[in-house]
């Protein structure tokens, strides 16, 4: 472990607009965790368990893991309310190189992958309404598929460069109009689809399949990758802690409020997926496409359109917060001495990272382009869980390397639940490097990588000191 810290490390909140309330906050959470996997991925995991009680309980278990490491950052992000979030707690818990592997990771893959695939997941159903929107529809060496997310993704990037606020309000306005869509399924699907055979065939024998031993801890740990994506990236508020009012409040709050209503929402939703279809009409949905499939069921033809223009508004909404904070990170890590120069400069007029905001842009298009976006992402499953834990692991460290740090809120439930958090997790992560190595690995190596260009940069005179 590299336990050497910056010489002279930036301010990274200087010059930052503080234009963030506990609203806007909120939505930031909610908006950037719900983007198109909550409409699809039950399908998969359906096919996995083959049980409707395993089913539920891999939403539960993720619902129960995701709030426990959000209420855990809590402490973390009172502590320490700086542009950068996570990027910061790695780095004061564990040292520089640390932080650096997290950036490094988030940058090339995590959250530059998942903004490229949200983005052309957009365009995907955007071609429901506009057939010329079409993979096999090509335009030179690119389709108008690709050139859709693209544009989406600059468009969006351009927004966020007019400053915070702006920002806020797009995600404001969109989080809102999802949340809605998805309460509106939801109570629609138990007031008119509850359907009495698949409501008899999936409740009548719950547990059906269910061993109560190992084989069905491990069908629920390897089934919770796409439950955890589906709630991934509530912590990109944390990124956003520089331009948020009262920080030591909101943060906290804004993470329990925003994870907490959106886990309510996706188990809420798959009760009603099983309240609608029997288990093999969810594990064999067209395309994997469950939410669509229900609300067929309720509403007739008209559901394609209907679910596609939510499933527009939701990925809308969900890549533009990740634009938003994703940018904060490589503007911090930057001032670090650990990105790109130019990176670590804000717009003088916006007070906004632009450059930041233009190499994050660039970087996702380029990995729209390549289309290999989708595998990337599939392999860093394993980092991203192992990042939480370390990042998780940083509160039990700075409560003891650093006993004098002003904590306004204190982790809940600390020790027990934090504890909780990192051996579920860790006993995922095992089950994932035992049943997906093709996965695992791969993701592992993209992380490792970042140590040699970590020490390059430093020899090249860019970095630490």
């Amino acid at each position: 472990m590299d336990g050497s810290h910056p010489v002279a490390m930036k301010d990274a909140d200087a010059g930052l607009v503080k234009g963030l309330g506990l609203l806007d906050a909120s939505t930031l959470v909610m908006g950037s965790m719900i983007g198109s996997g909550i409409f699809i991925v039950s399908a998969d995991i359906a096919r996995q368990v083959q049980s409707p009680g395993l089913m539920m309980m891999t939403w539960v278990v993720t619902a129960a893991l995701t709030i426990i490491a959000a209420l855990s950052y809590g402490e973390l992000a009172a502590a320490m309310p700086r542009a950068g979030g996570q990027y910061v707690y790695l780095r004061e818990a564990f040292g520089p190189l640390f932080g650096f592997l997290y950036g490094w990771t988030l940058f090339l893959v995590i959250q530059t992958g998942t903004i490229a695939a949200v983005a052309v997941a957009f365009a995907k159903f955007a071609g429901i309404f506009m057939p010329w929107i079409a993979r096999d529809n090509r335009l030179g060496p690119v389709n108008t598929q690709q050139l859709v997310a693209i544009a989406m993704l600059v468009l969006l990037s351009a927004v966020n460069t007019r400053g915070v606020r702006t920002g806020a309000v797009v995600q404001n306005v969109f989080t809102v109009a999802k949340v809605a869509a998805l309460l509106a399924l939801a109570g629609f699907g138990l007031a008119l689809g509850r359907n009495a055979e698949a409501i008899s065939r999936n409740f009548s024998d719950f547990w059906g399949g269910a061993s109560w031993g190992w084989p069905s801890i491990r069908l629920v740990g390897v089934a919770m990758v796409g439950a955890l994506f589906s709630a991934d990236a509530w912590n990109n508020v944390t990124f956003t802690a520089g331009e948020v009012r009262n920080p030591k409040r909101n943060l906290p709050l804004a993470l329990a409020v925003g994870v907490g209503t959106v886990c309510l929402i996706y188990i809420l939703c798959n009760l009603v997926y099983l309240s609608v279809l029997p288990l093999g009409a969810i594990e064999h949905a067209a395309e994997d496409r469950v939410a669509t499939a229900v609300a067929g069921v309720i509403f007739g033809p008209v559901a394609v359109q209907l679910m596609a223009a939510a499933i527009m508004i939701s990925t809308f909404g969900c890549m533009n917060g990740m634009i938003l904070a994703g940018a904060r990170v490589y503007y911090a890590m930057a001032l670090d001495g650990v990105f790109f120069r130019a990176v670590g400069r804000l717009d003088p007029a916006r007070h906004t990272p632009v450059v930041s905001l233009v190499v994050q842009c660039a970087w996702a298009s380029l990995l729209v382009l390549s289309g290999s976006y989708s595998e990337l992402l599939d392999y860093v499953i394993f980092a991203v869980l192992l990042f939480y834990i370390l990042t998780i692991a940083g509160v039990f460290v700075l409560r003891r390397t650093r006993p004098d740090l002003e904590r306004p809120y204190r982790a809940f439930g600390y020790p027990a639940l934090p504890a909780f958090y990192i051996a579920v997790a860790g006993v995922i992560e095992i089950l994932l490097l035992l049943y997906k190595p093709s996965f695992t690995w791969p993701g592992l190596m993209i992380v490792l990588l970042g140590i040699p260009v970590y020490f390059l940069w430093r020899r090249a005179g860019r970095g630490i000191a």
